[in-house]
């Protein structure tokens, strides 16, 4: 069985940090703290770039 990385519907955004949280098999608050985070520290914000190219990538859990 393969693990295939979409979209959570668990979600409060778009569901691309609970869909790599469930991936991972990771606490789902960890990984938003984590992008929030990363985010904020990095230069000129590109985290949220990333997040709305995900949010178009990836497939729905639907």
């Amino acid at each position: 069985m393969s693990k295939k990385l979409k979209r959570s519907s668990d979600k409060m955004i778009a569901g691309v940090c609970a869909g790599i949280a469930e991936y991972l098999g990771w606490e789902i608050s960890l990984v938003r703290v984590a992008y929030v985070l990363l985010s904020i520290f990095s230069a000129g914000f590109p985290g949220l770039l990333v997040y709305i190219i995900l949010w178009f990538v990836l497939p729905d859990d639907n």
